[in-house]
């Protein structure tokens, strides 16, 4: 393997390079790349998100973000179709992301988590119909995070110049990296595979309809950063119940450990280095293969803004309980909506536990 494939690896395929390390040298030619990929990943973001802040403005560095995550996802990544067709329905996605948000953000919290409801949809039904590749945390993610940055007037329009400069650098880049790779299924093929008795499918209902849910109860209750708990509940709804319990666990555990750090390093270090803190979080999630220590490091990041707008006291308050209550309302929800769907069916026993892919031959 040489040094620029090594540099391609995730953090699970790198830590488990230096597992297999028979020597100290090889060892530290492992580290020494991992440290290498986590600097160059470190400054390509906050090179691509600077770029983006300047273009679109400081309120629109939400956008790349979004467009980051997108660009290095979807290099690697695909939609299990026809590349064309893929490409069309990523574009549509970024129009999807760029306006329902906004829109729901105008509309009463009801109203909006019916347009989420209709938004998340398409999204997951056509781009997350493996969940297994973990389309979701792009997607949803991104329209979550789009959803809880809102901007309104010149920042919009700006919003919408900076979409679809990512739109075009997203297309253009799949479809690159994709054109030559052969799919046996098209768009039709998903359409027809959508089967309410299939456990792929309620897992998406649970993702199409729980997440909108959570947003509309915190917004309801008044509760601000109403997208931490639309992406607390995202992240935890997953195909197999025994998962989404471990998953729920490390999230209540992981943020509340992320803010104990979080708090330890705000009265440690100067005022003037704390929007550092964010970065020093971003290194941590890249040093980390594992959920528990994802969700302690993505603290830092999401306090670090949102301490400046609550102060650190109710930047605190809020992590916590919007995190808590998204898991634990996923879990409940999935939970019910599996017995439901397992006692229409006549199928008692089945309750998301095991999951069973059906696919259709063509032809």
């Amino acid at each position: 393997m040489t040094f620029y494939q090594e540099l391609q690896l995730n953090q699970a395929g790198s830590k488990n390079l230096l597992k297999k390390s028979e020597t100290v040298k090889e060892k530290s030619y492992h580290i020494l790349v991992y440290l290498v990929k986590i600097a160059v990943t470190m400054a390509f973001c906050f090179l691509f998100v600077t770029i983006f802040s300047i273009l679109f403005g400081n309120e629109n560095s939400i956008v790349g973000v979004v467009v980051l995550l997108c660009l290095m996802v979807f290099r690697n990544a695909d939609l299990g179709i026809h590349t064309g067709q893929s490409t069309m329905l990523l574009a549509l996605f970024f129009v999807i992301m760029t306006v329902c948000p906004h829109l729901a953000n105008q509309l009463s919290p009801v109203l909006g988590m019916l347009l989420n409801i209709a938004a998340l949809a398409v999204l997951i039904l056509f781009g997350c119909h493996n969940p297994f590749m973990f389309n979701q945390s792009t997607l949803v993610l991104g329209y979550l995070l789009l959803y809880g940055y809102d901007v309104t007037g010149k920042s919009y329009q700006m919003r919408l110049t900076g979409m679809a400069l990512g739109a075009a650098l997203t297309c253009f880049i799949f479809y690159r990296n994709h054109k030559n790779r052969t799919y046996k299924r098209n768009l039709n093929d998903l359409v027809q595979e959508f089967d309410i008795s299939s456990s792929r499918t309620k897992w998406q209902l649970c993702q199409i309809i729980c997440v909108p849910a959570v947003l509309c109860i915190a917004e309801l209750c008044n509760m601000p950063r109403a997208m931490w708990a639309g992406i607390a509940a995202m992240s935890a709804i997953l195909p197999f119940m025994e998962d989404m319990q471990y998953r729920v666990r490390k999230r209540i555990v992981g943020n509340i450990a992320g803010v104990i750090c979080f708090t330890v390093l705000y009265f440690l270090l100067p005022s003037s280095i704390y929007t550092y803190i964010g970065i020093l979080g971003g290194i941590g999630v890249g040093l980390s293969a594992k959920y528990g220590w994802q969700a302690v490091f993505n603290t830092f990041g999401a306090l670090a803004i949102a301490t400046e707008s609550y102060g650190l006291k109710g930047a605190v308050g809020l992590r916590v309980i919007q995190n808590v209550f998204g898991v634990v309302f996923a879990l409940i929800f999935c939970s019910m909506f599996y017995w439901l769907m397992s006692k229409k069916k006549g199928n008692s026993g089945n309750r998301g536990c095991k999951i069973t892919w059906v696919r259709k031959k063509k032809g």
